[in-house]
């Protein structure tokens, strides 16, 4: 145990000596209620402690420490003759003697003989006895024997006895069971090696490979604490050592590294004391509900760049990927030391500065980098160009920890250092895996300052999944991945549009620099634009292409809010749109960019119904630019080919031209703009065949490129908005996006694309009776006029206060007004807007859905009943102030 914790230690140490623990259990004579209140007692000393500033270290071992002197008493009061073959012993993490208030207590009762059967009374009122002090532990009952079978099987268990600490019973037993579990019996050193490697590698899968998602686990994920003890139980294994200092001592880590480490542990255990406090249970998750509180607790307040929750979480995230690096640099140190015996690879020479050992880089020298720090980059540009390079030797890692402050302002005008770092994204091929190096070693931010500022930096929200930094690579990730054969069935038509780009690598920056400018306030976009323009030209690239790189990154959100909130099939929209972007060469680039971006912002927000909006926005836009943006296309033009479209497809039935020239007769031209030709060959022989007696008419079916369509033919009537997305929303579908039409004989035409609560797809087979029974019962209902939707709102929802915004303006052609609303997300959102526009006699056209982590972000096309836009400001400024008061209450009268 540490020493802090001897009776001549600090203030918090005196608390937990043993005289004064085992003096308040005597005071209650070993009760029940003096063991309650010895623990209850230490418990809000730990609290205050923390709260007084004491160091991590000592509060984890002060809370292992007042257990171990609880458990002996324990075993004291109901075993007082301390029997030979029977021992009570301390494993896991409990075994290291590190527990927070809330841990498990793992302990392993060791017996042998017929010790287990002479006390068997004894030890059942020890366990029940420790249930009713408030003391749960987990417990294990075990032969020396039985651990060894156990321990050959699992390395979980072999991993949880090397840390085995003798809390009271027979020494001697616990001396046999360690004797009987060293390398030389079981699990030696190079198979434990191995499978540690393996199981941490399996860790990080589960956690997708990054520590940086917006609600990391402290100890399991990537640069957890988790890592820290695999590298101590190799060391343990290997050197039989006991502590991460004897690492230094063996000339594993520098002094700095050391240091490092141990801050990082540190940090890592008070942010998980700090969760186990305010949770009050066992909590190593850092969810949302957290954030905010444990980021007052290390005393961080919000600023006018950056809240303070964003600022503790910036220290967080750059603290694991310290301890990241440290994690590399061990366990390579390890594997030299025990898979290669310690005895040095062959070499082969790279270049002067770098050879190949084994299967990985080294530098010839301890000076390369201080006589050439270009050669910080010219590293990883020779793992890109040898791809069965594994990595970079640990000696030499820690180099690049050492040297990466050389890159300096000097360095960066080098033109050897510019033509290297350019390199890397006209070769392509490893750029991602080699930029994710470069980010974890320090190296990218050294070398580009401005990058440096988004490390570790996260937004407070449920939209962003990812810290800037690593979003940022996953977008250069996701372009790459359009570059690839085998990734070609992700996105098809993205894998066809990629082949056509002359440049990759202006795609690749264009990544690289669109959201570097957060956190600093300002236009991100417009920032990150100029950045990116004078990097291109200091790099060499022509004005041409610097152009374009700014261009993407300052319009890198123009196609996703543009498919997102206006009306894709209206022509004007797409010459608008078209206008911007001026040519099919930057359309290339920023629709390959857009769904890049989408899908490593979210990729709950990526579906096929979003794919399909940006294709058919890029699809049309390319039309409109061939044509010329003098020559638009006319509407009759577009409608003429999606009705003759929708016939072809059903050129195997028997249907009857004027038949169908009567059905499509009653609709409007939007219907036929705002619909695919598959859609209308869909709807077409069901509004044949309906009768008067079969409405409504609801259908479900799943489009391959527009996912899963609700479609509704009815008699138009009040309500007909809210109530079906009232049945949708209660039905626990998201609803993607409406379309809403009237026909001239007073029937309506609605389609809702809708997905599950996750925004996954819908199997329509399952769900489709019962979508198409509840809609039927509540429209056919005249008596119904509301629908309640009884879904709670998600507990995380809850923690973020988005205030509702309201405004109001007219669409290009003057026949509809359009309302863009954010609010906060909640169930049946869309419902209770359907009645305040059913209560004023408004209709909607159409709605524009979009669901952003905690807000929703929707966009109605409303009209007045005579299909007139609304204009009175007076009535404008009313619906505003109804839409935030019922949204701000959900109980207030509508």
């Amino acid at each position: 145990m540490n020493s802090a914790l001897d009776d001549d230690g600090d203030e918090g140490a005196n608390v937990f000596s043993p005289q004064r623990i085992r003096a308040r259990l005597a005071a209650g004579q070993f009760s029940v209620a003096a063991f309650r209140d010895t623990l209850a007692w230490g418990r809000e000393r730990l609290f205050s402690l923390f709260h007084d500033g004491a160091s991590a270290e000592t509060l984890v071992f002060a809370r292992a420490h007042l257990v171990d002197e609880v458990l002996a008493a324990v075993w004291a009061k109901f075993l007082p003759d301390d029997p030979p073959d029977l021992a009570l012993v301390a494993v896991g993490g409990y075994g290291r003697g590190e527990l927070l208030p809330h841990s498990d207590i793992d302990i392993l009762l060791l017996h042998q003989n017929d010790a287990l059967n002479l006390h068997r009374s004894a030890l059942e009122q020890i366990t029940a006895f420790g249930w009713d002090i408030g003391l749960e532990v987990g417990q294990s009952v075990r032969t020396i024997e039985d651990c060894v079978l156990e321990a050959e099987k699992d390395i979980t268990v072999i991993t949880n006895l090397l840390e085995a600490r003798r809390l009271a019973g027979d020494p001697r037993l616990v001396n046999e069971m360690q004797a009987a579990l060293t390398p030389d019996r079981l699990w030696p050193v190079r198979a434990f090696f191995e499978a540690k490697k393996a199981e941490q590698a399996a860790r990080y899968r589960k956690y997708d490979d990054t520590g940086y998602k917006l609600e990391p686990n402290v100890k399991e994920s990537p640069g957890g604490l988790r890592d820290i003890h695999t590298v101590a139980w190799v060391a343990r294994r290997h050197f039989g050592s006991g502590t991460l200092s004897e690492l230094r001592e063996r000339g594993f880590l520098t002094k700095q590294e050391c240091d490092e480490l141990f801050a990082g542990q540190d940090f890592l255990w008070r942010v998980r004391f700090a969760l186990h406090m305010i949770t009050g249970r066992r909590e190593d998750r850092l969810l949302f509900d957290h954030q905010i509180k444990v980021g007052e607790l290390f005393g961080y307040i919000d600023n006018d760049r950056n809240r303070g929750v964003e600022q503790f979480m910036q220290l967080y995230y750059r603290t694991i990927k310290s301890l990241s690096c440290l994690n590399d640099l061990l366990l390579q140190l390890f594997e030299e030391a025990i898979l290669d015996g310690g005895v040095p690879a062959p070499v082969v020479p790279l270049n002067s500065r770098f050879q190949q050992r084994g299967n990985y880089i080294e530098a010839v020298d301890d000076d390369v980098f201080r006589r050439t720090p270009w050669a910080l980059l010219e590293i990883f540009n020779l793992l890109q160009t040898h791809p069965r390079l594994d990595g970079i030797r640990a000696q030499t890692l820690r180099m690049i920890l050492r040297d990466r402050k050389l890159l300096d302002d000097s360095v960066r005008r080098d033109v050897r250092a510019r033509s290297i770092f350019i390199e890397l994204f006209r070769e392509g091929r490893g750029l991602t895996r080699n930029l994710r190096r470069m980010n974890r070693y320090g190296v990218l931010g050294a070398y580009l300052p401005a990058f440096g500022t988004i490390v570790g930096l996260m937004q407070y929200d449920l939209f962003h999944t990812l810290t800037v930094d690593e979003h940022v690579l996953y977008v250069v990730r996701n372009t790459r991945r359009f570059v690839m054969q085998r990734f070609a069935d992700e996105l098809p038509f993205a894998h066809e549009v990629m082949k056509r780009l002359p440049k990759p690598e202006l795609l690749y920056l264009g990544a690289l620099f669109h959201d570097m400018a957060k956190g600093r306030g300002g236009d991100h976009s417009e920032l990150g634009s100029d950045e990116a323009r004078t990097f291109c030209l200091e790099h060499g690239l022509s004005h041409a292409d610097a152009e374009l790189v700014a261009w993407l990154v300052r319009q890198h959100l123009m196609m996703s809010l543009t498919a997102q909130k206006q009306d894709v099939t209206d022509p004007q929209v797409i010459a608008t749109f078209a206008s911007k972007v001026e040519d099919r060469h930057r359309l290339d680039y920023l629709f390959l960019l857009t769904c890049a971006d989408i899908r490593a912002t979210n990729p709950a927000l990526w579906n096929s119904w979003r794919e399909s909006l940006l294709t058919e926005l890029y699809n049309s836009t390319a039309r409109a630019l061939e044509r010329g943006l003098s020559n638009p296309l006319r509407e009759e033009e577009l409608i003429a080919e999606v009705k003759a479209e929708a016939l072809a497809l059903l050129s195997d039935q028997a249907v009857s031209r004027e038949s169908v020239a009567a059905v499509w007769s009653q609709f409007d031209a939007d219907y036929f703009l705002r619909h695919s030709p598959e859609e209308l060959a869909w709807h077409l022989p069901e509004l044949l065949q309906v009768s008067e007696s079969s409405m409504p008419l609801v259908l479900v079916k799943t489009l391959p490129e527009r996912g899963t369509s609700v479609f509704i033919y009815t008699y138009d009537r009040d309500h007909l908005f809210g109530l079906s997305t009232g049945v949708l929303a209660r039905l626990g579908l998201n609803i993607l996006d409406a379309r809403l039409h009237t026909t001239r004989d007073g029937h309506v035409l609605d389609t809702y694309v809708v997905a599950e609560t996750d925004n996954r797809p819908i199997d329509a087979s399952v769900r489709s009776p019962e979508i198409t029974e509840q809609l039927r019962k509540v429209l056919s209902d005249p008596e119904t006029s509301t629908v309640s939707v009884n879904r709670r709102t998600p507990h995380r929802l809850k923690h973020f206060d988005t205030p509702t915004r309201v405004h109001f303006r007219q669409d290009t052609a003057g026949r509809r007004t359009l309302l863009e609303l954010v609010a906060a997300d909640q169930p049946g959102l869309l419902s209770m807007i359907g009645r305040i526009f059913a209560k004023r006699g408004i209709l909607v056209d159409a709605a524009k859905i979009a669901t952003i982590g905690e807000r929703a972000e929707d966009v109605f096309y409303i009209t007045d009943r005579l299909d007139r836009p609304i204009t009175d400001e007076r009535l404008l400024d009313e619906l505003r102030e109804v839409i935030t008061r019922t949204l701000n209450r959900p109980e207030a009268d509508t």
